[in-house]
């Protein structure tokens, strides 16, 4: 096996993998007993989100999905913050 067709079959592996990962997590936002949980599964699902399309760049050579994955890493780096602290406190803005 060549180096080239190793990675195309690591990639594809990963990316599936990423997506029953994400499916899990929305599994667990959807049934998450408490609060807390449903903030630590939209957080994973956005991280996984964001490496699939990483993932995605690396297979098709598109630079593009890589400032995508950047922009979903901020937003939802700032909607986790927003949602804990409206967990801990009740209010986002004070």
């Amino acid at each position: 096996m060549s180096a080239p067709l190793i990675l195309a079959y690591g990639l594809g592996l990963a990316q599936a993998m990423l997506v029953l990962a994400m499916a899990l997590a929305a599994w667990r936002v959807l049934r998450g007993p408490r609060a807390q949980d449903r903030v630590l599964g939209l957080d994973t699902v956005y991280l996984n989100g964001m490496l699939t399309i990483m993932v995605h760049g690396l297979r098709t050579g598109d630079g593009l999905s890589f400032e995508a994955a950047l922009v979903i890493a901020l937003l939802g780096f700032a909607a986790t913050l927003a949602l804990a602290k409206f967990l801990m406190q009740g209010e986002v803005i004070q």
